[in-house]
């Protein structure tokens, strides 16, 4: 039975770690890697908090190391910045027309997930609803 509850615990971290950050992926992976091996240090102690680090870290986009080399990186391709009358935050939907979308390269581990710089923010995008999903900050 114990097993079982842990086992739960761990397939669930993920989905924990983002519903506990009301912003969602805005702080990446790092804030779900954090919420996961909090969340599975409850669960399972040291086991469970290196399982769940990991799956949270599942829930974010480009963090760590990747995040300034990124920026250089969408600089260096010169991306056009879109003017968005809204607020530019995880969760807003960008419209369908006028948003030019590109891929994130392989290198920076991003699977998925499409970028675009809007107000001079690079973000990454889901491009099936155009929900921006992180904020690259």
């Amino acid at each position: 039975m114990r097993k079982i509850i842990l086992a739960a615990a761990i397939a669930m971290a993920p989905m924990a770690a983002f519903a506990q950050n009301p912003q969602g992926a805005q702080g990446g992976a790092a804030a779900g890697a954090a919420t996961g091996a909090v969340g599975g240090a409850i669960v399972g102690g040291p086991v469970g908090a290196v399982v769940g680090g990991v799956g949270g870290a599942v829930v974010g986009g480009i963090v760590g190391d990747n995040t300034p080399r990124f920026k250089t990186y969408v600089t260096e391709q010169r991306v056009p910045s879109y003017t968005y009358k809204e607020e530019v935050h995880v969760g807003a939907v960008l419209p369908e027309r006028g948003v030019t979308y590109r891929e994130v390269p392989a290198e920076y581990g991003v699977k998925g997930y499409r970028y675009t710089v809007v107000n001079n923010r690079t973000v990454l995008v889901e491009p099936g609803t155009r929900r921006i999903v992180q904020v690259i900050e």
